[in-house]
């Protein structure tokens, strides 16, 4: 008897875990994507802020990256001549 009443409560246990997971997720996982968007937004605004200098408005500025001098490496391998084979 004591075998049967801890199988059955092993199973309530189960099911009731289950349909309470399927109530409360959705609620859930809207709380953090919310939270995980809240704090993305405030990363992305302090980043902005970070990078634009201040500038009057309607002034123009133009960045320009500085050239970089590739080398190219002739000791990368070998040039091999292939024949299409019909």
């Amino acid at each position: 008897m004591g075998l049967l009443k801890t199988i059955l409560i092993i199973l309530l246990v189960y099911y009731g875990v289950k349909v309470l997971s399927r109530l409360f997720a959705p609620l859930l996982m809207r709380y953090v994507a919310k939270k995980a968007g809240k704090r993305f937004g405030q990363q992305f605004n302090q980043h902005q802020k970070q990078q634009q200098p201040k500038q009057k408005e309607g002034e123009i500025s133009i960045d320009k990256a500085p050239k970089q001098n590739k080398a190219s490496n002739k000791d990368v391998g070998e040039y091999v001549d292939y024949e299409e084979i019909e």
